[in-house]
């Protein structure tokens, strides 16, 4: 990758992150789109792998960014794609938070935060799709991730059983 393509995966970065409300992985629609469908840098499956490999390991939610960056320019695309995610949410996330606590009664703060719930939901819904899509085509596993849905919402049950369901489900059934 030239130095010209890392800039632009920064740049695009920074970008998105000004856009993550409800948290990175809403983003991922529009990460799948520049790094897989316009870039060509990764492909479906390394794209996916490298979301459910980062939440299947202990530590931050966002480690998903990293680990794309990496797949796409090792070490120096792991850099840009953390930092360039990281600093405009964190700084931009700081002065709005502070200047919102201080004007929590505000109709303008309160429509705010009421306004920003169904956006979240909806870009959680188009992550969730996009991350389906690629086994559309396989009804065994279209139906785990219906099952785990509907008992992740019905139950209490540790995720950590549907989780294990889901990889073997992967394992026996998966391309």
């Amino acid at each position: 990758m030239s130095a010209t393509d890392l800039l632009e995966l920064f740049l695009r970065f920074m970008t998105l992150s000004l856009m993550a409300v409800g948290g990175a992985i809403t983003l991922v629609p529009e990460m799948h789109r520049f790094v897989v469908d316009e870039r060509s840098w990764l492909t479906d499956y390394e794209f996916t792998s490298s979301i459910a490999l980062a939440q299947a390991a202990p530590g931050p939610n966002i480690l998903f960014v990293t680990l794309i960056g990496w797949n796409a320019a090792g070490p120096l695309g792991a850099l840009a794609t953390t930092i360039g995610i990281m600093l405009p949410a964190s700084i931009l996330a700081l002065h709005a938070h502070r200047w919102a606590n201080h004007r929590a009664e505000m109709p303008l703060v309160r429509a705010f935060r009421a306004g920003m719930i169904p956006i979240t939901i909806g870009l959680l819904l188009a992550t969730a799709w996009v991350l389906a899509e690629p086994n559309l085509s396989n009804p065994v596993l279209m139906l785990t991730s219906l099952a785990v849905a509907i008992i992740t919402v019905r139950t209490k049950l540790n995720p950590l059983w549907l989780i294990a369901a889901g990889g073997v489900a992967g394992i026996l059934f998966g391309g």
